[in-house]
């Protein structure tokens, strides 16, 4: 049907759209840690279980991180999954008049 003029499209602000209202917090804390990890850059002496490691204080803090975005990546796929297979089996088991 063809769209007329006195027929306007409702207009969602940008920061109301509900991927900038979940992409913002991830955006600024990441920005946040970023500077923290490169303002950091003397070098420490690490103990990984047996060995000492040195190395600058940047390197370590940004391998955290990184390991830190897996977790949470590995935790929300599987918190996603596990929802979407909850409402599948609700609506299986509804009796359908």
């Amino acid at each position: 049907m063809a769209r007329t003029g006195t027929d306007p499209q409702p207009h969602t602000p940008f920061l109301s759209r509900p991927g900038v209202r979940r992409l913002t917090p991830f955006v600024l804390i990441t920005a946040i840690a970023l500077v923290f990890i490169f303002e950091n850059r003397a070098h420490v002496e690490i103990r990984l279980l047996v060995p000492k490691v040195t190395m600058p204080l940047w390197g370590a803090l940004l391998i955290a991180w990184g390991l830190g975005m897996l977790a949470c990546a590995f935790t929300v796929r599987r918190r996603q999954d596990r929802y979407a297979g909850r409402h599948a089996d609700r609506h299986a088991k509804r009796p359908h008049a």
